[in-house]
């Protein structure tokens, strides 16, 4: 009995870990920078905070999807970014920081704000951008995106 029972748990574990064995190659703003300069390429930059529901649900779905990450990862330079972080960001030959992050709850990094408000100039989650190879805005996305949805957005 204790034999089958390991061998459970054994292959349990297994089928967890092979399930999770794709993902998306993210990088850090600062690796992106980097990246462009020697090898220009279409760029996803995704924002995201801890708290938000839909960003967790879409982590779940539809960056946990074997199309999106095979489409991503074939197409694009991905970066995955906390838009509260308070780490210091060099980007170009710019730096940004986080200005809000001692006089806000959720002061949100200036990073974000500069890529990811709104016409109206207001910022909320989740935002997903994409970016040609030179770094210009194709199009970009201010709400939950279902699987189906993700493809769409992310088609040529």
């Amino acid at each position: 009995m204790k034999r089958f029972l390991i061998f459970i748990a054994l292959f349990i574990t297994a089928f967890g870990f092979s399930q999770n064995a794709e993902q998306i190659n993210w990088m850090s703003p600062q690796q992106l920078s980097d990246s462009l300069v020697t090898q220009p390429k279409k760029t996803l930059i995704y924002f995201y905070a801890d708290w938000c529901a839909y960003c967790k649900k879409m982590e779940k779905h539809a960056f946990s999807n074997s199309k999106v990450i095979k489409k991503i990862n074939n197409s694009f330079y991905a970066v995955k970014m906390n838009a509260e972080t308070t780490d210091t960001i060099h980007f170009g030959s710019q730096q940004f920081i986080n200005k809000e992050a001692f006089s806000k709850r959720r002061g949100t990094h200036e990073f974000a704000l500069l890529l990811g408000s709104r016409k109206d100039r207001k910022f909320s989650l989740p935002v997903i951008l994409l970016f040609d190879e030179s770094f210009k805005l194709i199009r970009r996305e201010f709400n939950y995106l279902t699987t189906e949805k993700m493809l769409a957005f992310i088609a040529d």
